[in-house]
């Protein structure tokens, strides 16, 4: 979906097709999409980087009194939308945030991503990343607010007409063809309502890209057809929740280096050094991997989610799976982040985190090849298997501590992240949950 358009590139676009409004679009810490449209008579200001707007009314992003930002559209975003009029049309441009100055913002997520690439590239490196996104699709109800509720009973791979979301994803993969994506499988999910669209693996910033652009088209799709689409990792008790697993491999000169033919499960020492970065630092990642109250709902045991560090060859129920391919498509399967993350910060402290193990060489533990899930206590302690954080408070706790995963944040976005997601635990702790109400109000 990178193309390598030029300002009088899109100017003539903007002509030929009609397009009278174009959305710059950005993305806030906390994996939310916003934007500020413009019309067309306005375009050359947007190219020429003199697009501001007031980021003191962005949560986490700077105080009133310096709160003007510039917006700096990233040429090779722009894209028609599918979904609007055909005249007067509608196109988008993703955009980097920065001062009036011209200098990086070190508040904005995708900085924090091109910092972790220049660090690749210095290596020598290029970071291709698969995601697999899953979402459930909902009713309204007759004011067209979202609800829990679906009449579907359909589970893994099923179809019409127990899957009552097929037209809903049969649009959205036509749509998300339209504006560039290579779709590579859509199915329904193991929940009722549950389901997945997985798309070609790309360089690691056209990926973070790409999700935030999946995110947009899939939620408009679904309100197309009366339901809402939440990214929500665990919107219901009792099924699986919603995760975004992350396909990840490392290039040199073109060639995939995690591959290693000799090898008993097909990697190389840079492979098991990168997954050895990742399970050093996994728990201080996890508040943005995890990063609502609702993402531990998800990590639980008995529904497929995991909750243990360990890696795999052979099984599904660890943190870190290596899939069954070799060659060019040899991988690593991180499987706790949700749908709800921030894929500019995730995938910039994966690329970070794995880099660390290769540069000091960290060796992975042994790989567990036994279902974790039906070990016992003492057999996972036997085997040092340590536990995700359980609850957001834990893995707040768990980011402070990590300096490097904080370094990698940069101070501003650490800072101003933790205090959010502090006061969002804490109004989640205040709360009365009916299941409380059901439990102990007749008992006590």
């Amino acid at each position: 979906m990178r193309n390598n358009y030029t300002k009088e590139d899109i100017i003539r676009m903007v002509e030929e097709e009609d397009v009278e409004f174009i959305r710059l679009q950005f993305t806030d810490m906390f994996g939310n999409l916003k934007n500020i449209a413009i019309t067309a008579s306005q375009l050359d200001r947007a190219l020429n980087n003199k697009c501001m707007f007031d980021g003191s009314a962005i949560d986490g992003f700077v105080r009133i009194e310096e709160s003007d930002m510039c917006l700096y559209p990233d040429l090779s975003t722009f894209n028609i939308l599918p979904w609007r009029p055909q005249q007067s049309r509608v196109a988008r441009m993703i955009c980097d945030v920065r001062r009036p100055g011209g200098e990086p913002f070190e508040g904005d997520p995708r900085y924090v991503l091109k910092q972790a690439i220049a660090q690749a590239e210095a290596m020598g490196y290029t970071f291709e990343v698969g995601p697999e996104c899953e979402f459930f699709l909902f009713n309204t109800d007759e004011n067209t607010i979202p609800t829990t509720v679906t009449h579907e009973q359909a589970g893994y791979f099923d179809i019409g007409p127990m899957d009552f979301g097929e037209n809903a994803r049969r649009d959205m993969v036509m749509t998300l063809e339209e504006l560039g994506f290579t779709i590579e499988a859509s199915h329904h999910e193991m929940a009722p309502a549950q389901h997945e669209i997985d798309f070609k693996y790309d360089e690691v910033l056209a990926t973070a890209d790409n999700i935030m652009t999946f995110k947009f088209a899939v939620r408009t799709i679904a309100k197309r057809h009366g339901l809402h689409a939440t990214f929500m990792p665990k919107p219901k008790a009792g099924v699986n929740g919603s995760g975004m697993h992350i396909n990840m491999s490392l290039h040199k000169d073109g060639k995939n280096i995690f591959e290693d033919a000799n090898d008993e499960f097909g990697l190389s020492k840079e492979a098991y050094w990168f997954i050895g970065g990742l399970m050093k630092h996994i728990k201080g990642m996890a508040a943005i991997t995890n990063p609502l109250v609702n993402s531990y709902k998800r990590l639980v045991p008995g529904f497929e989610a995991p909750e243990y560090i360990a890696w795999s060859a052979t099984n599904r129920s660890p943190l870190i799976r290596i899939p069954a391919m070799n060659g060019e498509g040899t991988r690593i399967e991180l499987r706790s982040p949700d749908s709800a993350a921030n894929p500019y910060l995730t995938l910039a402290l994966c690329l970070r985190a794995g880099l660390q193990g290769i540069a000091e060489k960290i060796e992975p533990p042994k790989a567990v090849n036994a279902n974790i899930f039906k070990m016992t206590e003492s057999e996972r302690t036997a085997a040092g298997i340590d536990n995700l954080p359980t609850s957001l408070r834990d893995a707040i706790d768990e980011l402070k501590k990590d300096k490097f995963i904080c370094e990698v944040l940069g101070e501003h976005i650490t800072e101003k992240y933790i205090d959010a997601k502090t006061k969002e635990w804490e109004q989640y702790r205040s709360q009365i949950s009916e299941w409380e109400i059901q439990e102990y109000l007749y008992k006590y």
